[in-house]
């Protein structure tokens, strides 16, 4: 019983070939261009700076998953994408909970 699928086409991930790459080669020097510019020519303020290279820094994220990485929301990638979010979820409690206990650590020092 062969199957004449590769063993990428079995685990669900959609292979579209150079023209997918492309664009997400091309997103991704796009987000990376606009952080630079927006640090290096210091043409915005520096609460805007940090809104703005935030919000590069999350959708060149967004690229990599899509275009390198292959996930969407198909059924056969809904699991990677719920792991995906568990993580997510994991990272923020971890982060979030150091900073606020070194908050209130400081607070109560002081």
């Amino acid at each position: 019983m062969s199957s004449n699928h590769t063993p990428n086409e079995q685990m669900g991930s959609a292979h579209s070939g150079y023209r997918s790459y492309l664009v997400g080669f091309a997103l991704a020097v796009f987000f990376t261009l606009i952080s630079f510019s927006m640090v290096i020519l210091e043409a915005v303020p520096k609460g805007v700076a940090v809104v703005g290279l935030s919000v590069a820094a999350l959708l060149q994220m967004l690229v990599h998953l899509r275009y390198f990485l292959h996930l969407d929301t198909s059924s056969a990638q809904r699991w990677n994408l719920v792991l995906l979010a568990f993580t997510a979820l994991l990272v923020f409690i971890f982060i979030g909970g150091t900073m606020w206990v070194m908050y209130t650590l400081n607070s109560r020092m002081m």
